[in-house]
C-alpha cells in the first residue's frame, strides 16, 4: 500500500498538483516563495500535458533503443512480448477478461513479427487472482493472438508481477526449450528496463520496441494540452523511476 501511495505521488499530474498545493500553503509564511512552487507547477503541467512538452521526457528514453531493422535474420529463435493491463469483464467479449489498449499494441506488432519470422512466441504476465476469477494477463494475451490475431502461442509466463520477474520467469521457460536469444517486443519507452532484466537474466536480446513517440513528426496539435500528452509523461516518469529503482539493485 505504501508503495503504490509513494509512486502515485511520483507520477503525475498528481506530484504537479501536490507541488502546487504546496505552493499555496508556503503562501501565508513565504509569498513569493509560494507564488514561484505554484506557478511551477502549474507551468510543468500545462507543458506535460501536451504531446510536445512529453518528449522532454520521453525522448531520452526513446533515444536508447532503434526500431528493428531486419527481423528475419536477427539470429532470434524466439519472440516475447510483454504484457501491460487487462481491461475485467468486458462486456462486449460476454464478461471475459482481455488485454488493455497498451497491450494491444504489443501484440499486433508481436503478431506481425511472428507472421514474418515463423517464430515461436512466449507472452508474458501473471497477476492472476484465481479466487475471483482473474486470469494472468498472459492467458487474455495469448487467447487474442490466437482469436483475434490468428497467431500461435508457443508459452505462456502467468507468474510475473513486475519487468524483473517477466525477465526471470521467461528465461527459465526459454532456456528450458533451447532458447538463447529473443526478439523482445514492448514500448519503446520501457525497451531500456525490460531489455536490461532479460540481458541480467541470461538471454541474449534483439529489440523490437513498438511505439516510438519521439519519431512523430511535430504539428500544431502537439502544443495543445490533452490526455494523450499526460499519459506519455506519466509513463516516461514511471519508466524514470523504474530505471533508478533497476540501478540501486
Amino acid at each position: 500500500m505504501i508503495d503504490i501511495v509513494v509512486r502515485v505521488l511520483l507520477m503525475p499530474p498528481m506530484s504537479l498538483i501536490v507541488l502546487i498545493l504546496a505552493g499555496y500553503a508556503l503562501r501565508r509564511r513565504w509569498p513569493r516563495c509560494g507564488r514561484a512552487v505554484s506557478r511551477l507547477g502549474l507551468a510543468a503541467l500545462l507543458v506535460l500535458s501536451t504531446n510536445a512538452g512529453s518528449l522532454l521526457l520521453v525522448w531520452p528514453l526513446e533515444q536508447r533503443t532503434a526500431p528493428l531493422a531486419d527481423a528475419l535474420h536477427s539470429g532470434a529463435q524466439a519472440i516475447v512480448v510483454l504484457a501491460a493491463g487487462n481491461v475485467h469483464a468486458a462486456p462486449e467479449y460476454g464478461g471475459a477478461d482481455i488485454p488493455d489498449d497498451i497491450a494491444l499494441l504489443r501484440l499486433r506488432y508481436a503478431a506481425h513479427l511472428q507472421h514474418a519470422t515463423n517464430l515461436p512466441l512466449l507472452v508474458s504476465g501473471g497477476n492472476g487472482e484465481p479466487d475471483k476469477g482473474i486470469p494472468p494477463k498472459a492467458v487474455t494475451m495469448a487467447r487474442a493472438l490466437r482469436d483475434d490475431f490468428r497467431t500461435p502461442v508457443a508459452w505462456t509466463e502467468e507468474r510475473s508481477a513486475d519487468t524483473t520477474q517477466n525477465a526471470l520467469y521467461s528465461a527459465a521457460i526459454l532456456k528450458a526449450g533451447g532458447v538463447r536469444r529473443v526478439l523482445l517486443v514492448t514500448h519503446a519507452m520501457h525497451m531500456p528496463r525490460a531489455g536490461r532484466a532479460f540481458r541480467a537474466a541470461g538471454l541474449e536480446v534483439v529489440p523490437a520496441p513498438t511505439m516510438l513517440y519521439s519519431r512523430s513528426t511535430l504539428s500544431p496539435l502537439m502544443f495543445v494540452p490533452g490526455w494523450s500528452g499526460m499519459f506519455r509523461s506519466y509513463y516516461a516518469t514511471h519508466e524514470w523511476i523504474g530505471l533508478a529503482w533497476q540501478g540501486l539493485h
